[in-house]
């Protein structure tokens, strides 16, 4: 990194030449260096280009006004806020929201540096807030084109997510310029030249940063890479590219995974459930094969995340998170698998059936605004929780936390109300009616 500002230098906003003085050198990339800096007050990271980088793709200026006049799809988005430059410093850049410290990157998970470990309650959250994050890109006609663990990070102890490095998003279908994407993310027709960056090449990548961070594995590496003796870029555009295969292709064996190589992978796929590797699979087979076709849409991504999150059960002797999967349950005659971690066997706790969705309902359960209404996906208030009864601690309960009573029926049809802060005992064959839904708990 050569610092191209200095501590204590000013540049000034075009729009209203609000001064912007750099304080610290954050870090470097490719296109240039980022700096927290303070502008009319407020810490924010500022942006500046290399001047190579800015001769090699001259559309850059032009697409940062496009993103700062169009806005941040989302508050996930460390988005460009607006153009700086100064008189005799060459080249420009940009300041946006400043990551706070709780934020960590998804390279540091990818190495085991974040300790402790993220929960899964905290990486299914976070898949879900990716999932989401670029649904609200992709709904606004935009491309992201470079998405990759290197540009999202995301808090270990609660999932939230950032997405950063937000200059090189285009709207779709713009084929001038631009990022390509990061090696290993980028989809195969891109690779193999049949196609540029689209919202169909994000798609894939998504699929990948989620597998990453999920398996902490890559899905493509498997028996071919430890083939490979150097994985230069003709090696590499076949194994991510040309001849890409999924490591647990269940149709094609020759890339599977090889113990003492790929552990992760090994250790992890077996954790999820079925629904889930499903979805994974179809995205590096018939997604690979049919990208036009056979993508996994975000609303899918969405829609399984939250599904995985409210799959969480604990170990009973452990406390590890397991999940529970109803085709093993479905298959074993109710049964369980053992706990991952241990190898004891599980006791599941009550669940509650709402519409198609199972929620487990352990002694931290919580209930969201999209669990009584489809249309919503929001983790921001609860709508309901599991509490234990204060005079009784073997008697459980879901308190109500809506403004709006419930009605309640329990096995043998007695109705009553379950007024706002009241609970209603969680007992198999109860159902209650949300208002917008009824959900049964069941054993």
């Amino acid at each position: 990194m050569s610092d191209l500002l200095k501590s204590g230098q000013t540049v000034h906003t075009e729009s209203s030449q609000t001064p912007c003085t750099v304080e610290q050198l954050l870090g470097g990339g490719g296109q240039g260096e980022v700096y927290r800096a303070n502008l009319a007050g407020q810490p924010v990271a500022l942006k500046w280009y290399y001047s190579h980088s800015i001769q090699a793709d001259p559309r850059q200026y032009e697409r940062l006004e496009a993103a700062i006049h169009s806005g941040a799809p989302s508050d996930r988005f460390l988005w460009p806020i607006d153009i700086v430059s100064e008189p005799g410093i060459e080249g420009f850049g940009y300041v946006m929201p400043l990551r706070e410290l709780q934020y960590k990157g998804f390279v540091d998970l990818m190495t085991r540096r974040i300790k402790p470990e993220p929960t899964f309650r905290a990486l299914t959250t976070a898949g879900f807030e990716l999932a989401d994050g670029f649904f609200q890109l992709h709904t606004k006609g935009l491309c992201y084109r470079d998405i990759s663990f290197g540009n999202v990070f995301f808090n270990p102890n609660t999932g939230d997510v950032l997405i950063c490095d937000n200059d090189n998003v285009t709207i779709n279908g713009d084929q001038e310029g631009g990022v390509m994407g990061t090696p290993r993310f980028i989809a195969p027709e891109i690779i193999t030249e049949q196609a540029r960056p689209s919202t169909q090449t994000d798609l894939y990548s998504l699929a990948v940063l989620l597998f990453y961070m999920l398996m902490i594995h890559h899905p493509l590496e498997g028996k071919k890479e430890t083939e490979i003796k150097c994985l230069d870029a003709p090696a590499m555009n076949k194994l991510y590219g040309t001849e890409a295969v999924f490591i647990f292709d269940p149709k094609d064996n020759s890339n599977v995974p090889v113990r003492g190589y790929h552990d992760n992978a090994l250790a992890f796929w077996p954790i999820y459930p079925q629904f889930l590797r499903e979805l994974f699979t179809k995205a590096f087979t018939k997604g690979i094969q049919d990208p036009e076709n056979g993508r996994v849409r975000e609303s899918e991504w969405r829609g399984a995340m939250v599904n995985l999150r409210d799959s969480i059960i604990y170990c009973p002797h452990c406390g590890a998170e397991n999940f529970y999967d109803p085709d093993v349950i479905k298959a074993s005659g109710g049964k369980p698998n053992p706990c991952w971690s241990c190898q004891k066997e599980i006791r599941l706790p009550p669940r509650i059936r709402i519409d198609k969705n199972i929620i487990m309902l352990n002694h931290d359960t919580k209930l969201f605004p999209h669990h009584i209404n489809v249309k919503l996906f929001d983790f921001s208030q609860p709508v309901a929780e599991v509490t234990r009864h204060p005079n009784d601690p073997n008697i459980w309960g879901i308190k109500n936390l809506m403004q709006e009573k419930w009605l309640c029926t329990t096995a043998d049809n007695q109705v009553k109300d379950v007024e706002p802060g009241r609970s209603a005992t969680m007992a198999v064959g109860t159902k209650i009616n949300f208002g917008k839904a009824e959900g049964e708990i069941r054993l």
